[in-house]
């Protein structure tokens, strides 16, 4: 049995320029941090005494025999690339908050079920190409709209600045910041289930769509990365600057695409910043999920109340990253089920 712990994670600013289509031309930025709420996938060979042969257990319970009959794409992505010989394999997922919120968890997953595979194979895998191959999965083979950030983040853990270069490469520089600052922001964040979910690549077509059209913005998105990183490390600002910040970057954020709001995420912003909040926005591409605020503490009952139709979900900043906290592997991974017992010769 291989367990992986997997965080999600939450970003503050330049989400939109760590696209390809955007970042390969013009570079981007984003400042994000991992949180402890964690996604756990656990991976096994399956015994061969059943007349399946995989078993995928998520939301759905799949038992299929070849990867093609599979339905999660990314399990059925990557089983496809390692063939359809024996042994076959029990996949179990497990989350700590619900999927497409805007928190990573789809790369979460993809992140998680790459290292525990390679766990399985008896191999380790560097942080560097955890995160290149659940990029490559998710964008080369699953064809999908995402971008790089949700990846790297889960995968190296912690509060981090990530460049993205021209060439497709990335940076990853640790945060450093005033110890009281950074338990200051954590104490300020707060998030709200709005609800409802969606699918982050849908609302992130929209806004590649609209690339050519939003340069000015998505300029301004990623040197408000800049902006950000001088107020956390000047030990002489306040957090309120930080979230004032983060209000005209959600102001930007919502011109991308009319998909990235609605109606009744407006009203949340609105009711939170009534409230007493500095600023906030909604996590990930969009159109649902997680509302984030920054609060100062004597206004963070008041928000709570406004928002009490709302779930609260507190939540604590993290520095693991993905990692394999179980690592028990058994004899069924062999070509040929090894045999329950040997007999004796006769004689």
């Amino acid at each position: 049995m291989i367990i992986s712990k997997t965080p999600f994670r939450i970003s503050y600013f330049g989400g939109g320029t760590d696209y390809p289509a955007w970042f390969k031309e013009h570079g981007g930025a984003v400042l994000s941090t991992t949180i402890d709420k964690y996604c756990y996938i656990s991976l096994r060979h399956l015994p061969p005494f059943f007349d399946f042969r995989h078993r995928i257990v998520y939301s759905k319970i799949e038992l299929v025999n070849a990867a093609a009959e599979i339905q999660h794409p990314v399990v059925r992505a990557m089983l496809a690339e390692r063939g359809d010989g024996p042994p076959g394999f029990e996949i179990h997922h497990n989350g700590d908050l619900p999927a497409r919120a805007g928190l990573g968890s789809s790369s979460a997953f993809t992140v998680g079920l790459v290292n525990a595979f390679w766990a399985l194979d008896g191999r380790m895998i560097s942080l560097q190409q955890l995160a290149n191959e659940a990029i490559r999965i998710e964008q080369d083979v699953l064809q999908e709209t995402v971008g790089c950030q949700d990846q790297i983040a889960v995968a190296f853990g912690g509060f981090n600045r990530v460049d993205f270069h021209h060439d497709g490469t990335f940076a990853v520089r640790r945060v450093i910041m005033p110890p009281e600052k950074r338990l200051e922001l954590e104490q300020s964040t707060m998030l709200f289930f709005s609800g409802f979910s969606r699918f982050a690549s849908e609302v992130a077509k929209k806004q590649i769509e609209n690339f050519p059209n939003r340069q000015d913005e998505l300029g301004g998105l990623r040197y408000m990365v800049d902006e950000a990183l001088s107020l956390l490390q000047n030990p002489r600002e306040t957090i309120d600057r930080f979230g004032r910040l983060l209000h005209e970057s959600w102001k930007i954020k919502r011109s991308l695409a009319r998909e990235v709001s609605s109606t009744e995420i407006d009203a949340i912003y609105e009711a939170g910043m009534d409230a007493g909040a500095f600023g906030g926005k909604i996590l990930g591409a969009g159109g649902g999920g997680f509302m984030m605020f920054i609060v100062p503490p004597d206004r963070r009952q008041a928000v709570r109340e406004r928002l009490s139709k709302l779930i609260n979900v507190n939540v604590s900043f993290e520095t693991g990253g993905s990692r394999i906290v179980v690592y028990e592997p058994h004899d069924f991974g062999s070509s040929q089920a090894m045999p329950l017992y040997q007999m004796a010769p006769s004689t």
